[in-house]
This record gives C-alpha cells, structure tokens and sequence, in this order.
C-alpha cells in the first residue's frame, strides 16, 4: 500500500511519472505542493456547495402506503419524490410503510399517499387533510370493485357463490375486499355461512395473485380490482373473454396524497398545486436517469377532490364493519 501510495503522489494527471524524488524547493516538490493545493481547494469548494445546497432546505417526509411491495412502491414513487422537492425548494424523503403499520407511524411522516380507506381512516383518527387523488385507468381518479369468475365456472349470480369458493384481495383494499363485502351483504350473502369457505392471498402483488387465483382454477370467483384487471388486460396477461363479471360496485375514489397537521397551509397548497401541474413530459433526473414521473409511478395525473368524495367509502365501511366503524 505504501509502494503504491508514493507511486500515485508522484504520478502527473497525464499519466507521466515523475522522474525527480520529492525535495523542499524543487522542482517537482513545487509541483507536487501546487497539485496537492489544487485537488484541496476543489475539495473544499465541492463540501461547500454541497453544504450551502442541503443546510438551510427544511426536510420532509411523504410516507407511501406500500402498494405491491415496498421495493416496487419506491421504484414508483421517489422519482415523483425528488420532483416534488426540486419544485418545492425543500428536501423530501420517500418512506413506505405498510398499510397496517400506517396509522401507528402517522407522526413520522408529513404527508401521506394512501387509497381511499387508509385516508378514511387516518382522517377520521389523526385528522389527515386531502390535497389530490390520483387518476389512472378508464375511471380517472376512481376505482371499481367486482366479483369476477371464469365462464366456465356455471356461475351467473351472486346467489350462484353459495357453496363455492372465493378469494378477497388485501383487506384495506377499497376495490379488492371492501367493494366486494359490501355488494355481498347488500344482496344478503353472508361470506361466513354461505360460502364453501373464502381465502387471501399472501406476499406481494396480491391483486395480481387472486386474479391469478381465479384464472387457475384454484378459487371460483373474486374480489377483483378492476383497474389491475383492466392493466392485465391490456399488458396480454390475460384474455377478458374467459371471464365474467357477477357484480359490480359502484366506482370509489382511490389512491391520494393527503396532509398532516404538521404541515403549514402554505406548503400543503404548494405541494398541492405542484402535483396537479404534472404532466405526462415533467421529468426529474435521479440515480444518473432521466425519468418521466408520471409514467414512472404508473399514473395518469392528479385531480383536485374534496373529503366529500370519499363519503362512499365511509358508508361502505359502516356497513362491512371496516375501520375505523367498526364494532367488534
């Protein structure tokens, strides 16, 4: 190490080695002192902008409802993370946490991005104001439940599922379990007497699994999302003529940033309009890549909402015994 050490400290830029050994006063002593100054004063000139880019910036933290896995949900999402923060002058850090652990992290992060259940829930508990929802799909900024089987399956009405089997996606999930207990309790099947038995699937990407589920024969029918269906479909997973859908919910609002009171009005309205100014060709450069944002976080844009449009998922909610009604 030292060998290589004393063969570097005398080595040009260029290449060329350096023929004199070090001595005070000559000429490659000087040489090598001049060198050494210059690589110090760079060195310090890049710590000091580094500093003056990150010391005065407040900081802030977006927690993100982990999606399919926490992996997939920060590939999605810190791209929009680190446009936010350029747009907004502040410094913001991308946390996902999983949908059960959410509320009991709620006063570490300052803003949320949940689906409309979580928010319900973290409105209702820990006051969460909303600032935009999310549009994707044919249904904009909203998302559609239904309870899907293969044709195949001589399964044509809800009362058709009795006896047979069914699989629910997660059970925070608006349009994978909550739309499609709702439509079974408003038709007067009870999952717990009428079905041969019900299941979930475990792991990641759990919309996709019970699809999957459904597809293989290894339940009769669920509780499909239909924007992942619809995604599915279009990316040729699947082929929609093999399926067909019993009953369909009623379109909810879905996923959405949301604010803590931690937030001062000023931002929260910032960040709010940054969001609702995307569009498909707002870039962010991150990890050496130019990344279009939306496209990157799988999403056609945001949409101006107020609490109203979530009073659906509330009544949905109350009448499945879901959070944060529910009276056990």
């Amino acid at each position: 190490m030292k060998n290589n050490l004393e063969y570097n400290l005398r080595t040009l830029p260029s290449g060329e080695a350096l023929t004199q050994p070090y001595r005070r006063g000559g000429p490659a002593g000087t040489l090598f002192c001049i060198l050494l100054a210059m690589c110090c004063l760079l060195l310090s000139s890049c710590s000091s902008d580094q500093d003056i880019f990150t010391a005065d910036k407040p900081k802030y933290r977006i927690g993100y409802m982990v999606c399919n896995s926490t992996k997939e949900t920060l590939q999605r999402f810190r791209p929009l993370t680190a446009y936010l923060a350029k747009q907004l002058d502040i410094e913001l850090e991308a946390v996902a946490i999983d949908t059960i652990n959410f509320a009991r992290n709620i006063e570490t992060v300052d803003f949320t991005h949940t689906n409309s259940l979580l928010y319900v829930i973290l409105n209702h508990f820990h006051g969460v104001q909303i600032l935009a929802a999310e549009k994707a799909g044919s249904l904009g900024f909203k998302t559609q439940g239904a309870i899907v089987a293969l044709k195949s399956s001589n399964i044509h009405t809800l009362e058709d599922l009795k006896g047979r089997t069914m699989i629910f996606g997660p059970m925070f999930a608006p349009s994978g379990y909550l739309s499609q207990m709702d439509l079974l309790i408003r038709s007067g099947i009870d999952p717990e007497e009428d079905l041969a038995n019900y299941s979930f699937p475990s792991g990641s990407f759990k919309h996709k699994k019970l699809i999957y589920a459904v597809l293989f024969g290894a339940a009769d029918a669920g509780a499909f999302p239909m924007l992942d269906f619809e995604r599915m479909v279009k990316s040729e997973e699947l082929n929609p003529d093999d399926f067909v859908v019993i009953a369909e919910a009623p379109p909810v609002a879905y996923c959405n940033f949301g604010v803590t009171g931690k937030v001062d009005d000023k931002l929260a309205t910032a960040f709010k309009n940054e969001l609702l100014a995307l569009t498909p060709e707002s870039t962010v450069t991150i990890d050496g890549e130019i990344v279009r944002v939306l496209k990157r976080a799988l999403i056609d844009g945001y949409e101006e909402v107020n609490d109203k449009d979530f009073d659906l998922v509330r009544e949905m909610a109350k009448r499945t015994n879901m959070p944060p009604y529910q009276d056990y």
